[in-house]
């Protein structure tokens, strides 16, 4: 019987391909989120080893503070320190780029970060953006992405943060 490998390296490598074309995501635009999640759905787990991430290395929010009371739009900015910020696609050794989690838990970390409403991704390498949020209660977390939106090994991610938003 004929193996089926090399057809699924061709999927995951396409999807990986689709994957890191994505760029900054607003929660709005449905086409380039539907494409990343088709691409993440698609992508096998065991189709390459994940990115090492250096000791020490975290992502953190400089503004808003965690218990914070905002109005929308509400800034936000990422912090990051022991590696460096780079567009999806691109493979330089310790980079990668921020995804904030909003009123989710982490995502399986041995798959690409999905593309939605609740995980917005910043392929072109942002380190700040504005968001509106509905009034209420909600949970921020940062995690760091490799080129193809895969978490580093070990992951880099922040603690999440709550914030009110009036």
């Amino acid at each position: 019987m004929r193996e089926m490998r090399p057809l699924s390296i061709f999927v995951g490598l396409t999807a990986c391909l689709l994957a890191g074309a994505c760029a900054k995501q607003d929660a709005g635009s449905d086409e380039a989120g539907a494409a990343a999640e088709a691409a993440a759905d698609a992508q096998p787990a065991t189709l390459r080893a994940p990115t090492p991430s250096p000791a020490g290395a975290r992502v953190f929010f400089i503004t808003p503070a965690d218990g914070a009371t905002v109005s929308s739009p509400i800034r936000i900015e990422f912090g990051i320190e022991g590696m460096s910020v780079a567009p999806a696609g691109t493979e330089t050794e310790h980079s990668g780029h921020h995804h904030l989690l909003i009123d989710t838990g982490v995502p399986p970390l041995d798959l690409p970060i999905p593309a939605d409403a609740n995980h917005i991704h910043f392929g072109d390498g942002s380190t700040a953006t504005e968001l509106s949020l509905a009034p209420g209660e909600h949970t921020l977390q940062l995690l760091l992405a490799d080129y193809a939106h895969f978490p580093h090994d070990p992951p880099v991610m922040s603690q999440p943060i709550t914030i009110s938003v009036e």
